[in-house]
């Protein structure tokens, strides 16, 4: 099976421009996927992750640096997790699988777990598109594939993509599992970090939906994508795994949706001032003039997602956007982009009175000045 369409000659070359000379670009994870749609209008942030730039150090270059990630102890404690998750050919994994999405099928014995080793990612997509359709060909039997490689097509730009397992069930369907540190306390986790995960195994969901209508032919439908995926967690407080089914179809459609509203790379680059460049090598004055050629869309939700959050946010202050008060605000205040605007609106300094933005802001401005004049008797 060939690989997925990859960028032009030109347009490689062009974004290796933008991370520097001999820098490694970056690799675009499902993390930075879901970050990426639940902000499509970021045409920065979409430059840099289609360009691979290392935003962490570009932040830090730039004077605000990340304060987000995980330390090497919860890694470590991550990967020691998964570890024992998978062991044993992944026997407890499957247990797990079939009690909580398939207790119709048979409980699995003896299954596949292929090895999905190859050079380069191209050729680990290619490897795990080939032991996916083998092990769908062959329906009655459970696989397992570890951290098999999946290639999601992103503004015209592929994003390779690592879940932590995929499991091909007797049926011939497909399930995501995402295994994370975090614990399931008295069967449910932190509402916050369930839905971070939802959304990265979205990613992985459309990714596989992708090579899904690849295997199709006349002979055979495409394979189905089960939109349960399966989150395993420790236990409480301790190191034993336990999984809950997590319908993700609502971030499905939310995830695509706005990834298909993303401006192509192509034309965000083609649009950069000549030289541009995003190396942390540069002059600060020089790397600041580069990642300001390119327009952001703020809002606080960056702060827990984005590496140049800290960055964007100071220069939003500077200008005086409304877009550091929420995007709630900031659609409630339609025309009125800077803060600035709004209180001359609110002073009746400025703004069309038929506006209702403008018209609600005076009327507030006057039921301020009524209450302070009262409060002042």
């Amino acid at each position: 099976m060939p690989p997925p369409r990859t960028q032009g000659t030109a347009l490689r070359q062009q974004l290796a421009e933008l991370r520097g000379p001999d820098v490694p670009a970056k690799a675009l994870d499902a993390r930075a996927l879901a970050a990426l749609a639940a902000n499509p209008g970021c045409a920065r942030r979409a430059i840099l992750d289609g360009a691979g730039v290392d935003k962490t150090a570009l932040a830090s270059a730039l004077g605000s640096p990340s304060a987000f990630g995980q330390s090497q102890f919860a890694l470590t404690r991550g990967n020691a997790f998964e570890a024992k998750v998978k062991a044993d050919g992944g026997a407890e994994l499957l247990r797990l699988v079939h009690e909580k999405l398939d207790r119709s099928a048979e409980p699995p014995a003896d299954a596949r777990v292929p090895d999905l080793t190859a050079s380069g990612p191209q050729g680990r997509t290619a490897r795990t598109e080939l032991e996916l359709r083998e092990a769908t060909a062959h329906p009655g039997a459970w696989t397992l594939l570890d951290h098999p490689m999946l290639a999601l097509d992103v503004a015209g730009s592929p994003a390779y993509l690592e879940p932590d397992a995929v499991v091909v069930h007797p049926d011939g369907t497909w399930t995501v599992v995402e295994i994370k540190s975090f614990p399931l306390l008295d069967g449910s986790a932190d509402p916050a970090k369930v839905g971070a995960a939802a959304r990265q195994a979205a990613v992985y969901v459309l990714a596989l939906e992708e090579v899904a209508a690849r295997l199709a032919s006349e002979e055979s439908p495409a394979p189905r994508v089960r939109h349960r995926v399966l989150l395993v967690c420790p236990r409480d407080f301790s190191n034993l795994p336990a999984a809950s089914a997590v319908d993700i179809r609502k971030q499905r459609a939310v995830t695509a949706r706005q990834l298909a509203r993303l401006t192509r790379i192509e034309d965000i680059a083609d649009a950069l001032p000549e030289g541009t460049c995003f190396s942390p090598e540069l002059p600060v004055e020089e790397l600041t003039a580069a990642v300001e050629s390119v327009p952001a869309t703020y809002a606080p939700e960056c702060l827990s997602a984005c590496e140049l959050a800290f960055h964007c946010r100071a220069r939003s202050r500077e200008e005086g956007a409304v877009t550091t008060l929420g995007r709630p605000v900031r659609a409630e205040l339609g025309g009125l982009t800077t803060v600035e605007e709004v209180l001359a609106a609110a002073r009746g300094e400025a703004g069309d009175p038929g506006d209702p933005a403008v018209a609600a802001l005076r009327r507030a401005a006057a039921l301020r000045a009524e209450a302070l004049e009262a409060a002042c008797r």
